[in-house]
């Protein structure tokens, strides 16, 4: 892994952040391909059978910033921590998943558990590769909550009601 100088790394995840924080906002993640290389690679796991992979700018913009974010516009992803290693270029960042608005009680609908990404860094502020690590038993939790409480998003519910049914998403991968 090549080295970078901090203070760029440190640039990097300004920028991503502002850009992060404007997508929530937007409640559109698109524009945040332009943060990656054309060949980076995207990833996290769904399990012990599945895992999700999109190869390429292209696919990161479609199926990670476009179809695996519809419905979920309102929601916010702050960070918490960041952990930065120059002589790597490599980063680590944890971050919560926040729903729009409010139980009953007044506590927010959030992911417990924890909710990160490791990022490799390639150079003039792409990333070149992203492993998304979150717990997604408390993240279903979250869901089943929502749907209880008739806060899910209806974009959000069709892909679940799709995933249900058996339907195939892009990048998902079931394993051997």
């Amino acid at each position: 892994m090549p080295a970078f100088p901090r203070t760029e790394l440190e640039e990097m995840m300004r920028r991503w952040h502002d850009a992060n924080e404007a997508a929530e906002a937007a409640g559109d993640w698109k524009p945040m391909a332009a943060f990656y290389t054309e060949d980076a690679e995207y990833t996290w796991n769904l399990g012990p059978n599945e895992d999700f992979i999109a190869r390429g700018r292209q696919q990161i913009r479609d199926w990670v910033l476009g179809t695996e974010m519809e419905g979920l516009e309102g929601w916010t992803y702050p960070y918490d921590k960041v952990l930065i290693d120059e002589k790597q270029g490599e980063v680590v960042a944890f971050w919560r998943q926040v729903a729009p608005g409010t139980r009953e009680d007044g506590t927010p609908y959030e992911s417990r558990g924890v909710g990160g990404s490791w990022f490799r860094y390639a150079g003039n502020y792409q990333w070149a590769e992203q492993k998304d690590f979150f717990d997604f038993g408390n993240a279903m939790a979250l869901f089943m909550e929502l749907i209880q409480a008739g806060a899910l998003r209806p974009a959000m519910q069709r892909r679940i009601e799709r995933a249900m049914a058996g339907e195939p998403m892009p990048g998902h991968v079931k394993r051997a």
